[in-house]
């Protein structure tokens, strides 16, 4: 049995995770953890409060109970908005508070398109424009040419948490390029764990989806390999890229 950690803030589509963890099929147990989301605002000096390292540090106690051998700030906004070198040190701190293997759901999608061996991307972001524009900076660092960026104006998570695959879809077609390669939705308050099959059907490439990815990285840190298709192109490739 392989126990992989997520620490989630507040509550809006953290019930994607036991639905990957009954796709995947497989001996691996996903624990949630939930930090204080503090005020719901898709607003940078908002999100720099939640992903302090004070209230990622009160959910490692709960964590390390679970027996998670690795750890994934599964917050995608919350971890870009400290930029290339913050969100580093935000996953270090976290490393040595768990006192176990970390990452967060940024550097999931930064690993996830190297995975798959591409470099020109699409962004389908919920988040306002000028958060929407962070990412695209974040993922630049990262080594991957954003083509287009489309922002939702979205201000909180719980609102994109009653997104259906309607709403979804039409994200991803929205914010897809033609000569894109992959097309990213961040966002982890965003239910895609069931929509993979049809978003990947829909463009006709790769998608990447924050919940998705989040459960990626975390099998990546503790050297796993599960193949999934349902879960999209990302579970169906050899071998996992390493840090």
């Amino acid at each position: 049995m392989t126990a992989l950690g997520f620490l989630y803030p507040g509550h809006s589509a953290e019930d994607d995770y036991p639905r990957i963890e009954q796709l995947l099929g497989s001996d691996i147990r996903l624990d949630v953890i939930h930090t204080d989301i503090g005020e719901d605002a898709h607003r940078v000096d908002a999100l720099l409060r939640m992903g302090s390292v004070e209230r990622l540090a009160a959910g490692t106690e709960a964590l390390r109970l679970t027996g998670a051998e690795a750890v994934v700030w599964a917050c995608t906004s919350g971890s870009f908005v400290y930029g290339w070198e913050g969100a580093h040190d935000q996953v270090r701190s976290l490393a040595l508070a768990a006192g176990m293997p970390a990452s967060s759901t940024s550097f999931a999608f930064v690993h996830a398109v190297r995975e798959l061996d591409v470099r020109r991307v699409a962004v389908g972001a919920t988040y306002p424009s000028d958060v929407a524009d962070l990412f695209a900076q974040f993922l630049r660092a990262g080594g991957a040419e954003v083509l287009s960026v489309r922002g939702s104006g979205i201000i909180t998570a719980a609102e994109v948490g009653t997104w259906g695959e309607e709403e979804v879809l039409t994200l991803a077609r929205e914010a897809d390029h033609t000569d894109a390669e992959a097309v990213l939705l961040p966002d982890t308050a965003l239910h895609t764990a069931s929509h993979l099959p049809a978003l990947e059907k829909e463009l006709g490439k790769p998608v990447l989806t924050a919940n998705q990815v989040t459960v990626w990285e975390a099998l990546r840190l503790t050297d796993r390999r599960v193949n999934a298709p349902v879960l999209g192109s990302l579970f169906t490739r050899e071998p996992i890229v390493q840090a």
